[in-house]
C-alpha cells in the first residue's frame, strides 16, 4: 500500500502532463477567426474578392466573419466593433473612407487584433500589413495606352472617390504620364474631376458635361474605373462618338469586357483579383497563428511604414481577352459573346 501510494505523485505528474498536452492541443485546433470588413458590396467586384477569401481561408482552416457597410462610415465602424467581439484574431479592412479609417484600426489595436488594409491603404494608422495592386503602375498602364491611341488632342480625366487615397494615387500616376504632352499643347485636358463614390450615373452626368463644354472634340477619355468608364461611354454612345473616342478603364467587369470587344472601350486594366484575395487569406492565417510576414516593399501612411505586397495589374484589349480574363477563369467566354453581336463574337 505504501509502495502504491508512494508512487501517486509520479502517476499523477505524469496525468496532468499528458492533460497539459491535450490542452494545448485543443488549442492549436480551435479554428481562427478572421474578419474581412468590405466597405460596399457594389457590382461584380467585391463579392468576387470575398469569395476568393473565404475559400482560400477555408482551405487553410480559419473562419471568415465578412460584413457589408453599404459605403456607411459609421456602420462599418459598428460592425468592425461586433467582429472583434467575436474574438477575431485578424481584421482584413476594405475601408469606405481611407482617412477615416483609423478609428477601426484603434479599436482592433485596443483588443490585440492584427490589421491587413486590403486593396485601399487606411491612413494615419498602425497597420500590419497592406495587400493590394500597384496603383501607380495602373495609372501609368492606362495613360500611357491612351496617349499611343491619342496623342494629340482634348483629354477628360475621370478620378475616383475624393475619399479613397487610391483614387488620387492613380490620378497622379495618369498625370505624370501626360504631362510633358501637357506642356508640349499636344494635350489639352479640358475636364479633370473626382466622382464620389466612383458612382458611374455621376460619370455620365460628367461626360456630358464635358461633351457638351467642348462641343464633342475629345480625343481621349481616361477613366479610371470601368464603371465609370461605363458611364462616360453611355455619355459618348448618346452623342454618336462611342467608339470613336477611346476610353480607358480598370477591373474588367463583364460589361466593360464586352465594350473592349465591341471597341467602345479601348482598354481596361485587369487585376488578378482571386490572387490578390487569396494572398491576403494566406497572410491572415500566418498573422492569426503570430508568424511574421516578410515583405520587400514598406509604403508610409502618414504614421508608420507599412509592409506592403503589391501585386501585377494586366491590361486587357480585344486581342488578348482569351489569354488573360478568359484563360483564369474570372470572366467566361460565353458570358462575353452573349454581349456581342454575331460579327464580333471571339471564337
Amino acid at each position: 500500500m505504501r509502495k502504491t501510494l508512494h508512487g501517486l505523485p509520479i502517476l499523477l505528474a505524469i496525468f496532468v502532463v499528458n492533460l497539459g498536452g491535450e490542452v494545448a492541443r485543443a488549442q492549436d485546433a480551435k479554428p481562427l477567426r478572421i474578419g474581412f470588413s468590405i466597405e460596399a458590396m457594389n457590382g461584380e467586384r467585391w463579392q468576387t474578392d470575398l469569395e476568393s477569401f473565404e475559400a482560400r481561408a477555408k482551405e487553410l482552416g480559419a473562419r471568415v466573419v465578412s460584413s457589408d457597410a453599404h459605403g456607411d462610415d459609421d456602420l462599418q465602424y459598428k460592425q468592425v466593433k461586433d467582429m472583434i467581439q467575436t474574438g477575431i484574431q485578424v481584421l482584413v479592412l476594405l475601408p469606405h473612407d481611407t482617412a477615416k479609417a483609423g478609428r477601426m484600426v484603434e479599436a482592433a489595436k485596443a483588443a490585440n487584433v492584427k490589421v491587413i488594409s486590403y486593396d485601399r491603404l487606411v491612413l494615419n494608422s498602425d497597420i500590419d500589413l497592406y495587400v493590394s495592386f500597384d496603383r501607380v503602375e495602373i495609372g501609368k498602364l492606362q495613360a500611357e495606352f491612351l496617349v499611343k491611341r491619342a496623342p494629340r488632342g482634348n483629354y477628360v480625366l475621370i478620378a475616383g472617390s475624393p475619399n479613397d487615397q487610391g483614387a488620387q494615387t492613380l490620378h497622379d500616376a495618369q498625370l505624370r504620364v501626360l504631362q510633358q504632352y501637357i506642356d508640349r499643347g499636344d494635350i489639352k485636358v479640358i475636364a479633370d474631376g473626382y466622382i464620389q463614390d466612383w458612382v458611374p450615373t455621376q460619370a455620365y452626368l460628367f461626360m456630358l458635361q464635358a461633351i457638351d463644354t467642348s462641343h464633342g472634340d475629345i480625343a481621349a477619355v481616361l477613366a479610371s474605373n470601368d464603371g465609370m468608364a461605363g458611364g462616360a461611354i453611355q455619355a459618348l454612345r448618346e452623342h454618336n462618338l462611342a467608339g470613336k473616342v477611346p476610353v480607358s478603364g480598370q477591373d474588367a467587369d463583364l460589361a466593360s469586357v464586352v465594350c473592349v470587344a465591341e471597341g467602345t472601350q479601348a482598354m481596361t486594366v485587369y487585376k488578378p483579383i482571386a490572387e490578390e484575395a487569396e494572398r491576403a487569406a494566406e497572410e491572415a492565417v500566418h498573422l492569426a497563428k503570430g508568424e511574421v510576414v516578410e515583405t520587400k516593399v514598406a509604403l508610409n501612411n502618414g504614421k508608420v511604414k507599412v509592409p506592403t505586397i503589391l501585386l501585377k495589374p494586366v491590361i486587357v484589349t480585344r486581342e488578348n481577352i482569351k489569354t488573360t480574363v478568359v484563360k483564369d477563369g474570372f470572366q467566361s467566354l460565353k458570358s462575353i459573346n452573349q454581349g456581342l453581336s454575331a460579327e464580333l463574337q471571339i471564337n
